[in-house]
């Protein structure tokens, strides 16, 4: 017994330096990846960690996944599929989880259109002067009776700054910015105001997202939908995803 205790002793003091070298090792590794992105490419690392392709690094930056290799030479940015898992986009997955800690700071900076038999909450990316944000936005009652809420954050496709975002400012800082945002997609010119909108966080947000576009509708679990969703339809995706 006794030399059974001390044999195991033995063999935890040589495991665990090992271990923690394997660990400073990883965390070495890692830190020269962040800083090579950080200086090649101008971008905010928020993470990085060993990607489901073995010897590639899955960085998660404000400019959306990277994918940079052990020995940061090489690097891609793009979406990787599990072709074993029914084409999973592990790209979206590891964004997903993220996205819903990534929005919350600005949950009080949103425009909620509020469903009274709330059953599903969706975020939707949004910009005056688009035409399918406009479709969406003129269908909101329809999306309201399904028990679906509509929560808005800016993205004003022309960036910040710009008149596009400006107009948006006007918006969330008018004295009724849920009929203002009606007006202005219907083509009304809103007085400008200004206030601590944050629209220009909201669209860097956005971009840490990967949105390239609008409307861009982000799930309750992160996943994000590219493009308008018919009402119906809509609640097809959400009731699936539950």
């Amino acid at each position: 017994m006794k030399f059974t205790r001390a044999f195991s002793l033995i063999i935890a003091m040589v495991i665990a330096p090992a271990a923690l070298a394997g660990s400073n090792t990883q965390n070495d590794d890692t830190a020269a990846l962040e800083k090579k992105l950080s200086e090649a490419l101008s971008v905010d690392v928020m993470s990085i960690k060993e990607s489901p392709i073995a010897g590639l690094y899955e960085a998660l930056t404000n400019r959306g996944v990277l994918y940079i290799s052990k020995d940061g030479t090489k690097m891609f940015h793009g979406t990787l599929y599990d072709l074993d898992k029914g084409m999973k986009n592990l790209t979206e997955a590891a964004m997903a989880g993220p996205r819903i800690d990534m929005m919350k700071p600005l949950e009080e900076n949103m425009l909620v259109y509020k469903a009274k038999n709330e059953k599903h909450v969706v975020t939707v990316f949004t910009d005056v002067s688009c035409g399918y944000c406009r479709k969406l936005h003129n269908q909101m009652d329809e999306y309201n009776d399904l028990g679906i809420t509509i929560r808005y954050l800016a993205f004003p496709r022309a960036g910040v700054p710009s008149a596009n975002a400006d107009e948006m400012e006007a918006v969330w800082c008018a004295a009724d910015p849920l009929k203002a945002m009606g007006d202005a997609k219907s083509g009304k010119r809103i007085k400008s105001a200004k206030c601590d909108a944050k629209i220009a966080e909201q669209y860097n947000l956005g971009q840490t997202f990967g949105i390239n576009g609008t409307p861009a509708i982000v799930l309750k679990d992160g996943s994000l939908i590219p493009g308008y969703q018919p009402p119906k339809d809509l609640l097809r995706t959400l009731e699936a995803a539950q």
